[in-house]
């Protein structure tokens, strides 16, 4: 299995007052090709920090990020954006939905500000939302979709880039039980049919056995990672 996602005695320190708060604390990870990892652990654990930095969204103070075999920590800004861009999906807790947009045209924006051709997009959308089961509505605007069909709405604008790894923040906080399971069967689902390597943040253990493994965060550490138990090697939607 192809290494997606590895980060290397990651530590990351913000300012605090005359000392300094330490986020990570020489975290590692690896994380391969088709693999599903959940994150837990109490908040200000440092799941949150370690989704920024494996996003490239922050710079560790040390330590090494590579994303798809390319090392994150050396690059410039401009660089860094592109592996975002090219790399990286981002499923946010919250889809944060252009209001005046349908669901079909999130996702051919999002391929539009890759520079990529609009037919090509276009295509891409319409069989990324016949996926996720959203083909029905995918001319409905988020104001008409109920709150898992924009979360889906969500996975799908995520996946448009063609990424090796997707992150994801606790993408079940907003919705109910049935929703939710919805959810995490269908980030099983992308995750097989694209071989993504995605992490989870999730505070919702009882969906932890679709994944393949799960990891525990304290104090800024993984302080255990073990396999999911009862998790399918593959689980249907």
């Amino acid at each position: 299995m192809d290494t997606a996602l590895n980060l290397v005695n990651v530590t990351l320190e913000y300012p605090d007052g005359d000392g300094t708060l330490k986020a990570l604390d020489r975290v590692s990870l690896a994380l391969g090709a088709g693999e599903f990892l959940a994150l837990v652990g109490p908040s200000g654990s440092g799941k949150s920090s370690l989704l920024a930095v494996a996003a490239a969204l922050i710079r560790p103070t040390s330590g090494v990020v590579t994303v798809d075999g390319q090392e994150a920590t050396g690059l410039r800004d401009a660089g860094l954006t592109a592996l975002r861009r090219e790399k990286v999906g981002i499923i946010f807790q919250q889809p944060n939905l252009l209001p005046s947009l349908t669901a079909v045209d999130q996702l051919i924006l999002a391929d539009h500000l890759r520079g990529k051709p609009l037919a090509a997009a276009r295509r891409r959308a319409a069989e990324l939302l016949e996926m996720v089961g959203l083909a029905p509505v995918r001319n409905k605007r988020p104001h008409q979709l109920s709150g898992g069909q924009r979360q889906r709405v969500n996975v799908a604008r995520a996946l448009m880039g063609r990424p090796a790894v997707l992150l994801v923040d606790e993408p079940t906080a907003a919705l109910d039980h049935e929703r939710s399971g919805e959810i995490v069967r269908l980030l099983r689902e992308v995750t097989d049919e694209f071989s993504v390597a995605t992490v989870m943040v999730t505070h919702d253990t009882e969906f932890v056995p679709l994944t393949d493994a799960v990891a525990t965060m304290r104090d800024g550490r993984i302080s255990a990672r073990q396999p999911s138990g009862s998790a399918p090697a593959r689980a249907s939607s």
